[in-house]
């Protein structure tokens, strides 16, 4: 089981012990370039694709890459989400298999979690959604798509870096940055304690860059969060597709769920 506690110890460099920082939808009319959705600026522009996706619906995979201690490490995320439902399903691997897969469930304002310890091989553990916490940095509340929109909502500083292509499709890429207000969003206590001293010794806000990929038609197709530090390296990219596809959810019965305050470790964020 080294592996997956090498895993935690270089998560838990990203919120302690850092010193120094490196240098460093809904269907909208179509256009012919993808250049026209930087007509309204480019905070506009994202907030706008963000705006639509929350409007609507879609599938996703999160790749996060974790750097520390001279290893790489990557974690997946993979599912489908109606945002404007506030309903979805995802599943968490470790390529490898070092850590058992995990599935979780939003719907009702809840997230079911599968592979909890403690309550039953066969039981979820759920989750109030408003009550779940971030325990490292630049990871979700129990993987929320949600939580990653808003923070790149939250851009700031944004500037248009040109035309590429993402997947097969021509997107415009926009970058930022994220403030510490951001960053900490939802974090747990004792982390978000580690991330404001290690903000103090850098005397600035982290250096967390976000990216955020937008097509001809106003839609978000890609986004990344970014930080490298002296100590830690990690990001988190979430590729979209199927864009206005139906999401099916299957919500665990009453009867296999077992209440939990909060579920921690690598896989749930």
């Amino acid at each position: 089981m080294r592996r997956p506690l090498l895993l935690t110890a270089a998560a838990a460099l990203l919120c302690a012990g850092c010193s120094t920082a490196d240098a460093g939808s809904r269907d909208k009319p179509a256009s012919a370039s993808p250049s026209s959705t930087s007509s309204a600026g480019p905070r506009s522009a994202v907030r706008a694709a963000v705006a639509a996706l929350r409007e609507d619906s879609a599938g996703f995979r999160q790749e996060i890459e974790l750097e520390g201690e001279g290893q790489v490490y990557g974690l997946t995320v993979t599912g489908g989400f109606d945002f404007a439902a506030d309903r979805g399903h995802l599943a968490v691997d470790l390529p490898g298999g070092a850590i058992d897969h995990s599935d979780q469930v939003f719907a009702d304002g809840k997230i079911y979690i599968s592979g909890v310890q403690g309550i039953g091989e066969d039981a979820w553990g759920v989750v109030p959604r408003d009550k779940a916490q971030a325990h490292y940095l630049l990871r979700a509340p129990l993987n929320d798509p949600e939580h990653v929109l808003q923070q790149i909502a939250a851009m700031r500083k944004i500037s248009r870096e040109g035309e590429e292509n993402v997947r097969g499709v021509r997107a415009v890429h926009y970058r930022g940055i994220l403030d510490h207000r951001t960053v900490t969003l939802r974090m747990a206590p004792d982390v978000r304690t580690k991330t404001d001293q290690a903000r103090d010794v850098l005397g600035s806000d982290l250096p967390v860059f976000a990216d955020a990929w937008v097509d001809g038609r106003g839609r978000l197709v890609q986004t990344r969060m970014s930080v490298n530090l002296s100590s830690a390296r990690v990001t988190l990219t979430m590729a979209l597709s199927d864009i206005g596809e139906p999401v099916r959810v299957t919500v665990p019965r009453t009867a296999d769920t077992v209440p939990v305050t909060d579920v921690g470790g690598i896989l749930n964020g």
